[in-house]
């Protein structure tokens, strides 16, 4: 959707807002919001507590320093909720009503697919919405990797180093459970990154036996401890460790993530990322772009239709799942 008019004509006045679950990043990506719309003479007004807050009205004006020194925290300064009541017309229309009482003309939101949902229905009712892929999912389609995903991902893998030299030390099966959702991003590469015997995908088909049978023929020819790496939307990783248990008879523990992938400073690659997404959603507004997502691809700044991007399924490179399978023989 493009809004007509020019830089000048077009908005004085932004708001920012963090919706869904949290990942390391967002706060850098904030920063970039209030300070590019800053740069170019624009007002930036804070929404706290994400669609619920919108709805009550907890919207407060952000300066300069209101976003310093945050680029290396985890979380986000605006915190962030799911609301029920903003998936509702009612709800949609209490929050335009406070956008319009605050004199806001555009928003930022920065989440998921559930935070674009809202993005996308404050669009259809004629507000100019952009929004910035936040999840640790890495389940955007429309970007090759969301904010915090990388940062989860250097989490993950730190926590299978450790494990695995108790795994060494014990000679033991370990099954770890990551997040992810429906998406095995999360379980994909750092399986791929700490060298996992089996992986555990919801976009690939598994079969219980050939994985038993694969750690069978590890254990004949000597090998004493094994990493099964299973993503969230597949099952629980309790249930694949306790039929491994019984059908193998080997020592088998599982280790649950849990939300420790969600916290921590973000990485380098989410610092910049999130820099880069959330100065560009700026710019779009500015340019009159409005239902649009920001993203990255093949290393490029991109924007598609936010109700396309929502209609896409997220997809997985199957290449590195066949790649983790060769290499874990």
């Amino acid at each position: 959707m493009n809004i007509e008019g020019g830089i000048d004509s077009i908005m004085k006045r932004i708001g920012v807002l963090t919706s869904g679950g949290d990942s390391p990043g967002m706060n850098a990506a904030i920063r970039a919001v209030v300070r590019k719309a800053i740069y170019h003479g624009v007002e930036v007004y804070g929404i706290y507590q994400g669609y619920a807050g919108l709805i009550s009205g907890d919207i407060r004006k952000m300066e300069l320093g209101s976003v310093g020194d945050i680029i290396h925290r985890g979380g986000t300064i605006l915190y962030t909720a799911r609301c029920e009541e903003f998936k509702t017309l009612e709800g949609q229309k209490k929050g335009i009503e406070q956008l319009k009482k605050f004199g806001i003309e555009g928003l930022v939101v920065i989440g998921g697919d559930g935070s674009f949902a809202g993005a996308q229905k404050l669009t259809e009712h004629g507000f100019p919405t952009v929004g910035v892929p936040g999840t640790i999912d890495n389940d955007i389609p429309g970007t090759d990797f969301t904010i915090g995903f990388d940062t989860a991902l250097n989490t993950v893998i730190d926590a299978i180093d450790k494990i695995r030299d108790t795994a060494t030390s014990h000679d033991r099966t370990y099954v770890i459970e990551v997040m992810g959702r429906n998406a095995g991003d999360l379980a994909l590469w750092s399986g791929l990154a700490d060298g996992a015997e089996t992986i555990v995908i919801p976009e690939a088909d598994h079969d219980i036996d050939q994985i038993i049978s694969r750690l069978q023929r590890g254990q004949e020819r000597g090998k004493k401890h094994s990493i099964i790496v299973v993503a969230e939307g597949v099952g629980s990783g309790m249930d694949f460790g306790r039929e491994i248990s019984e059908r193998t008879g080997a020592e088998t523990r599982v280790t649950v993530l849990g939300h420790i992938q969600r916290g921590g400073s973000p990485t380098g690659f989410d610092r910049v990322l999130a820099s880069r997404l959330g100065a560009k959603a700026v710019d779009l507004l500015l340019e009159g772009q409005a239902g649009v997502t920001v993203g990255i691809e093949n290393n490029k700044l991109v924007h598609h239709d936010i109700t396309e991007v929502l209609q896409r399924k997220h997809s997985i490179d199957l290449d590195m799942y066949r790649l983790s399978q060769e290499l874990s023989i």
